[in-house]
């Protein structure tokens, strides 16, 4: 009798749970059908491409050629146009300077639809953060990026180059091209590994590897969920196979970052050491995260700590590991460009074997050329606010609060009418009298307004000093057979890879 009564009270709960998330379905369901009648009416000036009946604009995002069918979606649509992903997630597309400046000069949040995505991963950093906490934060962690502290940055940056170097003057004599993008990556995380966590010479470890391989995963995966709109709901996702790997590697980053603060955190506590870190010659991200303080005195919690050194680790990683494959790529496809930044290095260098912080600013021809790739291949091609407030726009078009915002970073930076002949390498646009005329949202590789990246001085110190050595080193010629096939993981990436021809040019180069 007991055992009746215990299955029926089981089938009975068990109904009521079916019961329960029916309803919590219904409601979900409701919920995301008005959002859309919101944004939907929110868009209603603005014409744009047709979408499908269930994935919106979502299957062109994920074919070959997305990037360039943006672009000409902008031809067709001047100023914005509406985008979605799946039914229920519209962003209006935008990618005219004016258009530009209306949203990014008033520090609006990032858009919760798709960072939110990033929390398991990163946690609550500057990317995320909005309000009072994201100012404190950007305030804290601005003095880290202060010239006196990234000027000792150019010998490691150094030293992590020439390291790749060797590798390719080894690989260089087997006479084949060599994929570049996967080397520069393992180049870039050693150097912010030194940058970060102070790590020392002796290279990348086993532990490193597998963090690099993590984050690379990582990236992949969120660019899949953005993009598949099935998994934009947390529950599915996590029971997914897509989510377990994406909880997988977030355990392998989380585990490297937890152990590195751990160590320091328990060094610190020793005198020596502190002596150490008082006569370092540079001190690195960590150091400075462990040591800010806001006015009251208080310092970072360590999930803070985690979440910046996670943050710090993805925006200074991928997108450098980016913007130096697809400069070095331009440099092949157009020689005589290299040429004149080899030149230019050379007489820089003199009969010196390194560089120092003051001959980056003399890099003209080089910075011009840099500027002109990040224009062409920006390393983040794509990011996302949601308006706290409404918009007005320079035609007269608005849009109101709560609406979702996509700068499209590529289709800007190709924007015929701002950038005449838009598909042509023309370092000259950087140059000083035509960018004093040019509209200042025009260009924007490392966003603009107060939420730009705070980490932008130390991308680009790092582009020309890895830049430059490559050029001493080496001359790059392109692969015919295996031209780039762009492809957008978060950043700018090629599905093929980047494969050039490196030619060694002797022991007088300037090594």
């Amino acid at each position: 009798m007991l055992s009746v009564l215990f299955s029926l009270s089981l089938s009975h709960l068990g109904l009521w749970a079916a019961g329960l998330v029916l309803v919590l379905g219904f409601l979900k369901l409701i919920h995301l059908l008005r959002r859309r009648k919101m944004l939907a009416k929110a868009m209603d000036n603005f014409p744009g491409p047709p979408t499908h009946w269930l994935f919106g604009h979502a299957l062109e995002a994920q074919q070959t050629g997305s990037l360039d069918k943006v672009v000409s979606w902008a031809h067709e649509f001047p100023y914005a146009h509406p985008l979605w992903f799946g039914q229920f997630i519209g962003f209006l597309n935008i990618y005219e300077p004016d258009y530009a400046k209306a949203v990014f000069s008033r520090g609006d949040p990032k858009a919760p639809d798709v960072y939110d995505f990033f929390l398991q991963w990163i946690g609550k950093g500057l990317l995320v953060l909005q309000g009072p906490t994201w100012f404190q934060h950007r305030k804290l962690l601005t003095p880290g990026f202060h010239y006196d502290v990234l000027k000792p940055y150019v010998a490691v940056f150094t030293k992590s180059t020439n390291a790749l170097l060797d590798k390719w003057e080894e690989k260089a004599h087997e006479d084949k091209s060599i994929d570049i993008f996967y080397d520069v990556g393992l180049m870039a995380l050693d150097t912010l590994m030194k940058c970060t966590f102070g790590k020392g010479d002796r290279g990348l470890s086993h532990r490193d590897n597998s963090y690099y391989l993590a984050v690379k995963e990582l990236t992949v995966l969120m660019q899949q969920r953005l993009e598949s709109f099935q998994y934009h709901n947390d529950f599915i996702y996590w029971l997914s196979p897509s989510g377990r790997r994406f909880l997988r590697a977030c355990q392998v980053a989380h585990d490297h970052t937890d152990r590195v603060i751990r160590e320091r955190k328990a060094a610190l506590q020793d005198e020596k050491e502190q002596e150490k870190l008082q006569n370092k010659r540079h001190l690195d991200f960590l150091d400075i995260l462990l040591g800010v303080r806001d006015e009251s005195g208080i310092k970072l919690s360590d999930a803070d700590i985690r979440a910046e050194v996670d943050t710090f680790m993805f925006e200074g990683h991928d997108t450098t590991t980016s913007g130096i494959s697809w400069i070095l790529y331009c440099m092949a496809r157009y020689p005589e460009h290299q040429h004149r930044c080899r030149e230019e290095v050379r007489e820089i260098l003199g009969d010196r074997d390194s560089f120092q912080w003051d001959d980056l600013g003399k890099m003209t021809y080089l910075t011009m050329c840099i500027k002109e790739s990040l224009r062409l291949y920006p390393p983040v091609p794509q990011v996302y606010r949601q308006l706290s407030k409404p918009v007005d726009f320079v035609d007269g078009r608005s849009l109101p609060a709560g609406s979702l915002i996509s700068l499209h970073i590529y289709a800007l930076h190709r924007n015929a009418a701002v950038w005449p002949d838009p598909e042509v390498f023309d370092p000259l646009r950087f140059s000083t009298e035509n960018v004093t005329t040019r509209h200042p949202f025009a260009f924007m590789p490392f966003s603009a307004g107060p939420r730009n990246c705070i980490g932008q001085q130390f991308a680009m110190n790092e582009m020309k000093v890895v830049t430059a050595l490559c050029l001493l080193r080496f001359e790059f010629a392109l692969d015919p057979l295996q031209p780039p096939i762009k492809m957008l993981h978060l950043v700018l990436r090629s599905k093929n890879g980047i494969h050039l021809h490196l030619k060694p040019l002797g022991p007088g180069s300037g090594k």
